[in-house]
């Protein structure tokens, strides 16, 4: 194999490697974020002055699994599954970090 053609297949399958399922644990780490924002919308509100005057800071999040009134534990549940091709390792609701 020339080195171009061999770079050239690093430079393809690269990529792909990034769709590939995650460790559960990967999956249950990136989905809590959405199993929170299925909750309730989450924001945030800065003020301050800054050498140009006031500064003013407003961010919202809002999910679109919230507006359709999901169920945080089946949206974690199936993000996990979809992520890793596995079941998580114990439910949304009982795990120690979930304060729904």
């Amino acid at each position: 194999m020339t080195p171009h053609i061999a770079a050239l297949s690093l430079l393809t399958l690269t990529p792909l490697a990034a769709c590939g399922p995650v460790s559960v644990q990967q999956a249950e780490a990136q989905c809590f974020e959405s199993a929170r924002l299925a909750q309730h919308p989450r924001g945030s509100v800065g003020v301050g002055l800054g050498t140009g005057g006031p500064v003013t800071n407003f961010e919202i999040a809002v999910s679109s699994d919230y507006l359709m009134g999901r169920d945080p534990s089946a949206v974690y549940d199936a993000c996990v599954y979809q992520k890793s091709g596995q079941p998580p390792r114990q439910p949304l609701y009982s795990r120690t970090d979930w304060k729904g």
